[in-house]
């Protein structure tokens, strides 16, 4: 699924999120920063230490970014792990839960950072204070946050008219926790939608079909492809995910290849 990149035109629309590229501690351990940027603002919502870059990791950082802040209307990321992955639909369990809390999932193009402009420049600014490393990762938290405080709250942004992030951010009216959407196409036949199993695999006739890990315990829709009796189109929440073909089950899932995305477009998805 594609589309045009999301309006930024109030706070909370869009937040992108990303890792800082990885730097030694004095100590020797490698430290890894993520931020969570709103685009419209450019209020620094979270820049925090991980000691690894997993889905994990992340997942708890927005836990704590959600409970303070509530739920934007999309989140902007590139195509790498933990935010994405070369499996069906391009799903990970980080974006999955992102979907299933109703977030539009957005992916920049390929190689083309600067989609992700705010961020880019936002990682520039961040040099300032680990340029120099600190000692180990606790003092190097504490330097990130009263670097953070001065950017958000004291360091005026041209592109806000000389107003500072804190001036201009307000939080979400979507609270959280929240209850999970469901994933369910309700458009299709009951008897054309399937619960995976925990490990994501589909039980077709007594075969086992692998999925995708991310969607373990979710529900798909499956039904045949136009205009053929043996192909099959697997989709979640209409994201499609793969055919599989009931004359060569062994062969399992086939992932479509992803169509290259034009310059302005961005890859997305959504429950709506």
């Amino acid at each position: 699924m594609t589309r045009p990149f999301a309006s930024c035109d109030r706070p909370n629309a869009v937040w992108c999120i990303d890792f800082k590229g990885k730097f030694r501690l004095r100590d020797g351990t490698w430290c890894h920063v993520l931020t969570v940027v709103d685009a419209y603002s450019r209020f620094l919502l979270r820049a925090e230490v991980v000691k690894q870059p997993t889905g994990r990791e992340v997942e708890r950082v927005l836990d704590g970014a959600f409970t303070e802040f509530g739920i934007p209307t999309a989140i902007r990321t590139d195509n790498g792990p933990p935010f994405a992955s070369t499996g069906a639909g391009g799903l990970t369990t980080l974006s999955v839960w992102w979907l299933q809390l109703g977030i539009h999932v957005e992916r920049i193009q390929p190689g083309k950072p600067q989609q992700n402009g705010r961020q880019e420049r936002l990682h520039r600014t961040l040099e300032e204070v680990v340029g120099t490393p600190a000692t180990n990762a606790r003092t190097q938290q504490r330097a990130i946050d009263v670097w953070r405080r001065v950017y958000n709250e004291v360091r005026p942004h041209e592109s806000l008219k000389l107003r500072t992030p804190d001036a201009v951010y307000e939080r979400s009216s979507r609270r959280y926790p929240c209850k999970l959407k469901d994933t369910r196409d309700t458009t299709h036949e009951p008897d054309e939608v399937y619960r995976l199993d925990n490990n994501g695999r589909l039980r077709w006739h007594r075969r086992w079909i692998h999925i995708s890990n991310a969607l373990g315990g979710a529900f798909v829709g499956v039904w045949r492809t136009r205009d053929s009796w043996t192909l099959f189109d697997v989709h979640f929440a209409g994201i499609p995910l793969g055919t599989f073909d009931t004359e060569q089950l062994p062969r399992g899932l086939r992932i479509p290849r992803r169509r290259r995305l034009k310059d302005g477009e961005v890859s997305g998805m959504s429950l709506d």
